[in-house]
């Protein structure tokens, strides 16, 4: 692996976990009852979910996608801008 496969893993590693924290405050933020407990989880997911027109499952399924798709555009972002 060369320097430029490195360093477009290095920053996709590093967006995917930035969007995982910041879909984990993006939940326990939107939710009626703030927090991470039960209720704020929950409520946070159907708030997520309610943007899309769903429930708590397509708030589960937008919570979960969106920091592999931060990962894979900051990837491919890097690739682009290293040529």
């Amino acid at each position: 692996m060369d320097n430029d496969d490195k360093g477009a893993a290095i920053a996709g590693g590093v967006a995917g976990a930035a969007g995982a924290a910041g879909s984990v405050g993006t939940v326990a933020a939107m939710g009626t009852v703030g927090g991470l407990g039960a209720t704020g989880i929950t409520s946070g997911l159907a708030a997520v979910g309610a943007v899309a027109g769903g429930g708590m499952a397509t708030g589960l399924i937008i919570t979960a996608a969106a920091p592999i798709a931060v990962a894979a555009a900051a990837y491919g972002l890097y690739k682009w801008l290293a040529d």
